[in-house]
């Protein structure tokens, strides 16, 4: 299912002018980071997908539905949208019930749900923690718990607001393996994200703003090869792209196995 946008505007009420005149297209399927600085229009842009937002002018599609159409609950069975602060997306009294929420709301049968439900936990690690209250579980597992709560809802898009964000190397690693997971099941995923070394290592696609307009849109280590207009950005590449550059290495470097192949190959 792919996302169309086609010269996307949107103010805020404000006055101020956030997006100016994004065209995209995300296929089906994809793995894309978006990237920039603190109001370059990331959230902004990603909150269009799911109709939190709507356009001022232009237009973004979800496969066939024109998001101006559709409510945002409606669409919520098409994109899942995982917040940065957890604390703003549970609400049940305990694991189970939070997860089993969204797909209930989208009407599945009992026994989609309960298969659903068993996935989600499993996925993400929960499955010792579905009596327990959110709220008295660390603010990692309280990210794994509100992704759980979207995966079950079985989405093909899912976004992912700055998901590292808090988080040890431990709950990092846990979130990669539910992408690559997520990734081999087919899903689009989308982050918006600070993290550029979390993104180099798990998404194949980036596109960077900057002051509301499409800086940067490519392939993960073409765009993080840019450091010249990535620094518009005030995005640093990861520091092996850095190191690579340095070293002088002909081709630009993301992950540790490019680094070491490149450096044993030259």
């Amino acid at each position: 299912m792919n996302i169309n946008i086609k010269d996307l505007y949107f103010t805020y009420p404000t006055g101020l002018e956030a997006l100016k005149g994004i065209n995209l297209t995300i296929e089906s399927g994809e793995q894309v980071a978006i990237v920039g600085q603190n109001g370059a229009g990331k959230t902004t842009l990603a909150r269009h997908f799911n109709g939190l937002l709507k356009p001022t002018s232009g237009s973004v599609s979800i496969g066939d539905w024109e998001t101006t159409k559709y409510s945002t609950a409606k669409l919520a069975s098409r994109v899942g949208y995982v917040f940065q602060n957890p604390d703003e997306q549970l609400f049940s009294r305990d694991v189970r019930t939070e997860v089993s929420f969204g797909p209930k709301n989208l009407g599945y049968s009992k026994e989609k749900i309960d298969e659903l439900v068993k996935r989600a936990l499993s996925l993400t690690e929960l499955n010792g923690k579905t009596e327990t209250n959110p709220y008295d579980l660390s603010p990692a597992w309280r990210k794994m718990v509100a992704l759980a709560s979207i995966i079950a809802m079985d989405t093909p898009i899912i976004i992912f607001d700055e998901p590292t964000t808090g988080q040890d190397a431990l709950n990092v690693g846990r979130i990669a393996r539910v992408i690559a997971e997520l990734r081999h099941e087919g899903k689009t995923v989308i982050t918006i994200t600070h993290d550029i070394d979390f993104c180099a290592e798990n998404f194949d696609r980036v596109i960077a703003l900057a002051k509301g307009q499409v800086l940067l849109d490519g392939m993960t280590k073409d765009v993080l090869g840019e450091e010249e207009t990535l620094a518009q950005t005030y995005v640093d590449p990861p520091q092996l792209t850095r190191l690579g550059k340095a070293l002088g290495l002909k081709d630009t470097v993301t992950t540790q196995e490019e680094f070491l192949k490149a450096i044993m190959w030259g």
